[in-house]
């Protein structure tokens, strides 16, 4: 592709960096120019990733106004700064945010509420109407990751070995991607557990209580009116089935809420965060 005129209108685009996926989606001028979805595996580096992205299209510094990226791993003003500067050579305004944060503006615009986020991890992050951010959980395997597919992966292993008979448990423990491996097993997770099985129940149930804990958490904190609105991302959460058991779990919790189907997708907010930061009359989002 030959490389931009400088006459043509500047290009604004927005990434996701999600644990399973990088989405890339790129406009001119309100027009899409290029939209990609690659396994996060590939890239690994996401600066070396949008770098060849860049040259690829023959896109430069000078041709990229903004460029907004939803990252996993970071939440902190200090953090999201520094991998703005990392990733400052792209383009002329560089704003990052935390993935959760950007997976619930995607879900419920400029509203005050929750997203409550079950992938491979677990989070819930909260906003209120003056624009101040919450969360609970998100802090990984090792800490937490409670109601996620890793954390269904990993309780159906226990639930299930017994004695010396470990060695399936040990087969995806030495996986080259433990976690990935055993967030696998959370669609047969929720297979038995809306079949019957006892033990898988009992998982998926806990998993919900979870994030209603979570959510109770961040309503709370954040003094979130009732009845709060609450969408949702990831894998385990795309399932209706579950869903309708964290909404059970929700008012078990006593947590009064209005559910909404999310608007638009996390890659999709940052697109449209990036064109607002390279609007000279919006000024930064």
């Amino acid at each position: 592709m030959s490389r931009i005129r400088s006459s043509q209108a500047p290009l604004t685009v927005g990434v996701d960096a999600g644990a399973t996926w990088v989405r890339l989606d790129a406009t001119r001028a309100g027009r899409a120019v290029a939209r990609l979805r690659v396994p996060s595996s590939r890239a690994p580096d996401l600066l070396r990733f949008l770098a060849a992205v860049w040259r690829r299209r023959g896109w430069t510094r000078r041709d990229v106004m903004a460029l907004v990226v939803a990252s996993r791993g970071i939440w902190t003003a200090r953090e999201c700064r520094a991998r703005a500067r990392r990733l400052a050579a792209l383009a002329r305004h560089v704003r990052v945010l935390s993935d959760a944060q950007a997976a619930l503006l995607g879900a419920l615009g400029d509203r005050p509420g929750l997203l409550v986020l079950s992938g491979t991890g677990s989070i819930v992050v909260g906003r209120d109407a003056r624009g101040r951010w919450a969360r609970a959980g998100g802090f990984g395997q090792l800490l937490g990751d409670e109601g996620s597919a890793f954390w269904l992966g990993r309780e159906w292993l226990r639930a299930t070995t017994r004695g010396g008979d470990f060695a399936p448990a040990r087969a995806f423990v030495r996986a080259p991607d433990p976690v990935a491996r055993i967030a696998s097993l959370a669609p047969a997770v929720l297979s038995r557990a809306r079949r019957g099985d006892r033990r898988a129940r009992a998982i998926v149930r806990e998993g919900a209580d979870h994030l209603a804990a979570s959510a109770r958490d961040v309503a709370r904190r954040l003094g979130l009116p009732a009845p709060v609105d609450v969408s949702w991302a990831g894998s385990v959460l795309a399932d209706p089935w579950f869903r309708s058991g964290v909404r059970r779990a929700f008012l078990r919790r006593g947590l009064r809420v209005r559910w909404q189907v999310p608007a638009v997708e996390p890659v999709v907010a940052a697109a449209r965060l990036a064109t607002r930061l390279g609007d000279p009359q919006d000024g930064p989002a």
